[in-house]
């Protein structure tokens, strides 16, 4: 097959779904089914082979609960940083920002810091207590003092909402890369990839998923720094030079004045309001710190120092990366805008603007094939294939956590359970995850699935984060106050997005006008989640109120000192 066709398409499915947290993506059942493409099928075998190869090993050192969700607490802090670089790098943020910054200069640059700034509050407020309260999980945290049954049942739901939303947007762009990349129905390449992620997770636990993201991580990040390193080869290494020649170039390929052109090195286009633009920013820089697939990744590591270390690691791959996207974005500029064979004219004389075949979204693609041809163009496919199936194992051994740790053990059978059983709860928990995402996959082929992941950031900002950090930080806090803030939070996140334009009118197609006319619910739903916290703790005079307020003190101390924490049986 001419790779002329196959770069039409390749990983549109999933190039936004990251990326574009509030916004709509295009319609993914349109891709069509493709002849083979060898170049990215080779690659893809190797990155499979390897990685089953990995999934036997860890499958010998699996052998308890404490191995199969943490790896039995024996990840460095360095691996462990490069783990959650790779589950929090997608491949569509690589191909999503990098688009943004093509379409909108300097505004592209919003989405790379708004993911960035979220990993402070993690370093500072979260990783070192979370590591020494916590078990498993982070609903261990927030039912350390408070009532287990209520509370754990909150957050394990928060969690599985959350982990449902990315898991269908990923299983979708996956299927239709897999489709794309080997010419398969579609339904069959759901279940490939639905099957492989099974095989890591219930065979390798959190070893093999350990192990995926590190490697996914390292090829993700080679292939950015080759295609950023042509650009800036390519503008004699100097930044100035990439500007003035982008400035150019965006004047030149739309005909406007230079003076116009230079506009794209301000802020203005990408939020249509300042309200749009405070709850895009409340989502990103807090749904970081409520992520559940995120935050499990903390208790790998044997004490809070190599968790500290790990978000340190992780920070600074991820800023690494982001810097990447918004040198590629340029250079999608410079490289892509104005040669002929990478625009859809037919579209740009509908649209009036500047077109790419297959989408502005593949701008990043495009650049890989003008800087390193067909192979390379290979291997950016892998890599977006790579990384779909890292973040899909990690998000599917965070869901059969909620499941077997929180609602079968501590809810249903109330701790009176044995470590096997839980073991085989979560195995079980795995294999209906695993097939309702590939349901999932199917039924969602032809919808619109990128707002949610725009949803996933909400309800992690709105309902986890709140109870979470008040529950390590505030002695007041009672269960009465953390179920009614955390549904509260959950329920308007939810709600409010239904009703914007991404779903109300661009996905369900029910009017032509949202109910709400803002795209983010973080800036109401989030201070709702944290005022009706503080509102039904303070009115709680009950027995057990008290109780769990006294019992602050003996928290705060082992979230300092970790005492207690050293093993899995110590909570």
């Amino acid at each position: 097959m001419k790779w002329n066709a196959f770069k039409h398409k390749v990983i549109g499915a999933s190039a936004l779904l990251y990326a574009g947290v509030t916004l709509a993506a295009p319609d993914l059942g349109v891709a069509e089914q493709q002849a083979t493409n060898w170049h990215a099928i080779i690659m893809f075998i190797i990155f499979v082979g390897l990685t089953l190869f990995i999934t036997r090993w860890a499958a010998k050192q699996t052998t308890n609960n404490r191995d199969f969700y943490t790896a039995g607490g024996g990840i460095s802090g360095f691996q462990n940083g490069l783990a959650i670089a790779g589950d929090y790098m997608s491949a569509a943020s690589f191909l999503g920002i990098s688009a943004m910054v093509f379409s909108s200069g300097f505004d592209g640059l919003l989405y790379s810091l708004g993911f960035m700034v979220g990993w402070p509050v993690v370093l500072f407020l979260v990783a070192e207590r979370l590591r020494n309260l916590g078990k498993y999980n982070l609903s261990d945290v927030v039912s350390f003092r408070l009532a287990e049954k209520p509370v754990r049942t909150l957050a394990a739901v928060s969690s599985l909402v959350v982990v449902a939303f990315y898991l269908i947007a990923q299983m979708v762009g996956a299927g239709q890369l897999i489709k794309l990349l080997f010419g398969l129905n579609y339904n069959f390449a759901v279940i490939i990839v639905g099957l492989l992620m099974m095989a890591y997770v219930i065979f390798g636990g959190m070893l093999a998923t350990t192990w995926v993201q590190i490697i996914k991580a390292v090829m993700l990040l080679s292939g950015a720094t080759f295609m950023a390193l042509m650009v800036m080869h390519s503008v004699g290494y100097n930044f100035s030079n990439m500007f003035y020649q982008a400035i150019e170039v965006y004047g030149q390929v739309r005909n406007i004045s230079f003076e116009e052109a230079a506009k794209i090195m301000g802020p203005g286009s990408l939020a249509a309001n300042p309200i749009d633009a405070l709850s895009l920013g409340l989502a990103l820089m807090f749904g970081t710190a409520g992520l559940p697939h995120i935050l499990m990744r903390f208790f790998t590591v044997k004490d809070a120092k190599e968790a500290r270390k790990s978000v340190v690691v992780a920070t600074g791959f991820i800023g690494y990366f982001y810097l990447l996207t918004f040198i590629i974005g340029f250079g999608a500029i410079l490289f892509v805008s104005n040669n002929p064979q990478f625009l859809d004219v037919a579209r740009a004389a509908v649209t009036g603007k500047l077109e790419l075949v297959g989408g502005n979204n593949m701008a990043a693609v495009h650049l890989s094939d003008a800087v390193g041809g067909d192979l390379f163009m290979g291997f950016i496919s892998a890599v977006a294939f790579a990384t779909i199936l890292a973040v899909v194992a990690g998000l599917t051994l965070s869901g059969a956590s909620a499941i077997s740790h929180d609602l079968y053990a501590n809810v249903f059978k109330k701790g009176r359970t044995t470590p096997e059983s839980e073991l085989r709860m979560s195995k079980i928990a795995t294999l209906g995850l695993a097939v309702f995402a590939m349901i999932l996959g199917i039924l969602f082929e032809k919808q619109n699935v990128a707002f949610m992941v725009g949803l996933a950031f909400a309800v992690a900002c709105c309902a986890s984060f709140p109870i979470l950090v008040l529950s390590m930080f505030w002695k007041g806090l009672t269960t009465r106050g953390a179920v009614v803030g955390g549904v509260a939070g959950l329920v308007t996140a939810v709600t409010l997005i239904i009703l914007s334009k991404a779903v109300w009118v661009d996905t369900l197609n029910i009017s032509e006008t949202p109910v709400n006319p803002f795209n983010g619910p973080a800036i109401f739903a989030m201070p709702l989640a944290f005022f009706c916290c503080w509102l039904f703790s303070v009115t709680d005079h009950s027995a057990r109120a008290q109780a769990e307020r006294k019992a602050f003190d003996a928290q705060f101390v082992r979230s300092m000192t970790g005492i207690g924490a050293s093993g899995a049986s110590d909570h």
